[in-house]
């Protein structure tokens, strides 16, 4: 840990992933891979959708869908990983990955039938997609155990996550490109193709070079009944941020998937850059979140030094307003590239307050019941924000409601709600987490 007379080394996660054990920077490579993947190709989906004829409801649906499998897969999928060794199931969990990439890519090309369109296809898609970076989590999470001494576990950890979040960096400049160059309709099936290179890629990179030989294989899990007391005994001081963290979440989730929308269709921002030229909304929109990751990595790692000066939860509150307010300050900016890039500058400090988050969770814990505390939190708030996406579809499919003496339209309704649900939440965690005041 650096002095207090020490600057914040924003590179010391690269430095530090040169001298790691072989299977973790195997892994680092492979998640960097996946990730680029996904952070390419994600954020465009509800576009991609609105392309292929799906309704805001329909759009709504696929983001709850998303939520859905990422709050059921990671469990089945560590058990799995336990049965077979992780190597063959980070292996199988990527074939499964790159199919549904292609699946993605081949989608309006593919047969349709009575009630079953063509962006049904996207949802059998996700069902896929979403293996390595769902099924796959305890495996990843088992190979870093299982490859570095306990002292070097957050520098395991640290090389992995940097890694994944410099993807989410590269990955929208990558689609910026192609969508620049081809138009979105052709560039972003392009986007999706090169999704499903590197998942291939990596699935091949990590079943060759990964070493199978410490992998532990389990026979048998706790069961559900385990679950239900972790959940009873949940520490007290962790409730209030529970509740408001659940809340805020579920406002991120209302919005989520329609950001590209409220950028592409219903703001229709586009911008021209020196030395690139003219950026149509949606090549703009990559530029946008390229913009809002970098934020995020030059912030998070001050914004930590700063937690240890002032505490975990102003810094924790801090990511809060940002995820609280950013909704109804885009859905009523100007079509102005300036603003809306600024706002999306805004927006990356929400992932400067994510290690403060994940610290607080873990810090009421009793000692060797960090891991059943953290299960516990995320099973309950990722179950609950499962509705919201869909929530926040049928918001944003309304034409107009009256608000006062206002009229007001589906998005401002559904970003502007958003902002509500997100602000209580946050004014709850600080209101009634006065006991986590003591963890720093």
């Amino acid at each position: 840990m650096a002095t207090e007379d020490e600057s914040v080394d924003v590179l010391a996660p690269f430095r530090q992933f040169v001298s790691l054990e072989r299977d973790v920077l195997v892994l680092s490579m492979a998640m960097f891979a996946f990730s680029l993947g996904f952070q390419m190709t994600g954020r465009y989906m509800g576009r991609y959708l609105s392309l292929l004829g799906a309704t805001s409801l329909i759009i709504g649906l696929y983001g709850s869908f998303g939520n859905l499998i990422g709050a059921m897969y990671p469990y089945p999928g560590g058990a799995l990983s336990d049965r077979i060794g992780s190597r063959t199931a980070l292996t199988l969990f990527g074939f499964c990955s790159t199919i549904g990439f292609l699946l993605w890519v081949g989608a309006p090309d593919l047969p349709t039938f009575p009630g079953f369109p063509t962006w049904a296809w996207i949802f059998v898609g996700l069902l896929l997609v979403q293996a390595w970076k769902s099924f796959g989590l305890g495996a990843t999470f088992a190979i870093v155990k299982q490859s570095v001494p306990p002292s070097k576990l957050a520098q395991g950890f640290a090389s992995t996550e940097t890694f994944r979040r410099t993807a989410f960096l590269i990955g929208p400049l990558v689609a910026a490109s192609l969508i620049a160059a081809y138009e979105f309709e052709l560039g972003f099936r392009y986007v999706l193709a090169v999704g499903a290179v590197f998942a291939l890629l990596a699935t091949l990179t990590q079943h060759v070079l990964y070493e199978a030989s410490e992998d532990s294989l389990g026979k048998s899990f706790a069961g559900t009944a385990q679950i239900v007391n972790d959940l009873k005994g949940m520490p007290a001081p962790l409730r209030p941020l529970l509740v408001g963290d659940t809340l805020v979440r579920f406002a991120n989730g209302m919005v989520y998937v329609f950001v590209v929308l409220a950028v592409t269709e219903y703001l229709q921002v586009d911008a021209t850059l020196p030395f690139v030229g003219y950026l149509g909304p949606e090549a703009f929109f990559g530029v946008l979140l390229a913009i809002e990751m970098a934020v995020a990595l030059l912030t998070m790692l001050p914004v930590s030094k700063l937690a240890e000066r002032i505490g975990l939860k102003p810094v924790v509150g801090i990511g809060f307003v940002v995820y609280a307010v950013f909704p109804a300050l885009l859905v009523n900016a100007p079509d102005d590239a300036g603003i809306v890039a600024l706002l999306f500058a805004f927006s990356g400090l929400r992932f400067a307050g994510l290690p403060a988050h994940k610290a607080l969770i873990v810090g009421p814990a009793e000692e060797n019941a960090g891991g059943r505390v953290v299960g516990s939190y995320y099973l309950v708030r990722n179950a609950i924000t499962i509705p919201s996406a869909a929530f926040g579809g049928w918001l944003y499919g309304i034409e107009s409601v009256q608000a006062g003496f206002a009229t007001v339209d589906g998005p401002i309704l559904a970003f502007g709600l958003a902002t509500v649900v997100g602000i209580a939440g946050t004014a709850y965690f600080l209101v009634f987490g006065q006991e986590l005041d003591a963890y720093a």
